[in-house]
């Protein structure tokens, strides 16, 4: 099936240069723009709704903690305009909406992973401000090959560094440097682009890629921002080509200045930009978060709800928790840093240590009352990290139980909650969305926008959600 329909793209993207002469992104984008709606299989239409109304609910919950707060605050200098801040009464421009919006949705640390990395916080705040934007209708199904193809490209940017560990090892944080990419792709689609203009914009978003892991080290809230900053880039990248901006058409290729010589230059797989292209959709490989922490930490925190839900289980019985652990895991997730909500979220012995005093990983949590619990100082203390050289990067943690008066217990969880072969039930995603979107959502409310999502590629036209997304997340407490 790949062939056929990238053939029937490049045919449509240029009827006088054969498909050989053109570049990686000029038939990158000839899929983009040319691929129908109803190529895109059911089973993936289904998945991306699941995907958005996960993204929704944990962008309307975000919308109350601090970083998108001051980020509305900064962009709130240019004025109101016409796309609305999710969660809130606010209006913003456009590129200032996404850039709020992707801020909001990776707040919590509770949207989806798997993708660019963060795929959802990035692609479709910048889908929705392209609707805000857009005098043509969208409908529901349009809509989601849009938010199908973003996902699609970034995970491909992504697979072509590399992969997730050798670029992030590289001290370049995906989700932005990569999710760019797909930003700028469904923004594209949103607006209906042909390939030559498709092309551009991502020939704009490779100059608009970025995003250092050195939030890491001292707590910053950066890591919150890059999720706004690549959902504002894509959108811009879409605009300018709409507005007949040419952007580089050798994005992809081996030559100065382009991308994978100067973000992965020995580790990059050109061929793997195009590899199975409508065939292996990326989507599908992307996993819903049922725990407010990293991704790295969630097979671990898996594994000790196990370990502590096999028999009756006392917290001042622990004697201690040892934890085996990749070097990569160990260097993104090692830290004990709990000053603020990102930092904390970044921690998988605060993710143990949680699930060991409060007995969940939510975001309940990971509040700052939670954080300063007696208890956890406790707990953390009897918690130990060992390196094993022997395990790969992304080898999931042997966690070891000893408590009192029993011999110790190992763990470890190969497919975590949430994994796609270890899928959220439809039930705990509606309970997770409800939790979170009725923190700036009245519940009335925040079902009806669930029952539009799920029914999404029968709305005749998309803008219409745009509509219920305002709330009063500002009367809520800060979360921080």
């Amino acid at each position: 099936m790949s062939a056929a329909l990238l053939d029937t793209a490049l045919a449509r993207a240029s009827a006088n240069n054969a498909a050989d002469d053109l570049s990686l992104s000029q038939r990158l984008a000839a899929f983009v723009a040319g691929v129908a709606d109803e190529a895109i299989p059911a089973k993936v239409v289904q998945r991306a709704k699941r995907h958005l109304l996960d993204t929704l609910g944990a962008a309307l919950g975000g919308a109350s903690a601090a970083e998108p707060r001051s980020a509305r605050a900064v962009t709130a200098i240019d004025g109101p305009g016409r796309a609305p801040v999710w969660g809130t009464r606010d209006t913003l421009s456009p590129r200032n909406a996404a850039f709020v919006n992707g801020v909001a949705a990776h707040a919590l640390e509770l949207d989806d992973s798997g993708g660019c990395d963060h795929s959802g916080a990035v692609v479709l705040p910048a889908a929705f401000a392209a609707l805000s934007c857009t005098p043509r209708p969208v409908s529901g199904r349009a809509f989601l090959s849009a938010m199908v193809l973003g996902y699609d490209v970034g995970r491909r940017v992504l697979e072509a560094c590399g992969g997730y560990s050798p670029h992030n090892a590289r001290g370049w944080h995906s989700t932005m440097s990569c999710g760019v990419f797909g930003a700028a792709a469904a923004s594209a689609r949103v607006f209906g682009l042909d390939a030559a203009r498709t092309g551009a914009a991502l020939g704009h978003a490779g100059s608009f890629s970025g995003g250092l892991w050195g939030f890491i080290h001292d707590a910053s809230q950066t890591k919150r921002m890059h999720t706004g900053r690549a959902a504002e880039g894509g959108l811009l990248a879409a605009l300018l080509a709409q507005h007949d901006v040419s952007g580089p058409t050798q994005v992809f290729a081996d030559v100065w200045g382009g991308f994978f010589n100067a973000f992965a230059p020995d580790t990059h797989d050109r061929a793997a930009l195009l590899h199975e292209l409508g065939d292996t959709w990326k989507l599908m490989r992307c996993s819903i978060k049922p725990h407010a922490s990293c991704r790295s930490a969630h097979a671990a925190v898996d594994a000790m709800l196990a370990l502590i839900g096999e028999r009756p289980y006392d917290p001042q019985r622990v004697r201690g928790v040892h934890v085996r652990l990749s070097e990569f895991v160990g260097r993104m997730c090692g830290g004990r840093d709990l000053r603020n909500l990102a930092s904390s979220q970044m921690s998988l012995p605060y993710a143990l240590a949680a699930v060991l005093v409060h007995g969940h990983a939510g975001i309940d949590a990971y509040a700052e009352a939670a954080r300063r619990d007696p208890r956890i100082a406790a707990m953390l203390e009897c918690i130990t990290l060992e390196t094993d050289p022997a395990m790969s990067d992304l080898d999931e943690p042997v966690i070891t139980l000893d408590l009192d008066g029993e011999p110790p217990r190992s763990r470890q969880v190969l497919t975590p909650l949430g994994d796609p072969l270890n899928p959220l039930p439809d039930a705990d995603l509606l309970s997770k969305y409800r939790s979170l979107a009725t923190l700036a959502l009245e519940p009335a409310r925040a079902d009806a926008l669930a029952e539009a999502i799920l029914d999404l590629d029968n709305l005749a036209d998309a803008r219409t959600l745009l509509a219920w997304l305002p709330g009063d997340a500002d009367a809520r407490p800060l979360l921080r």
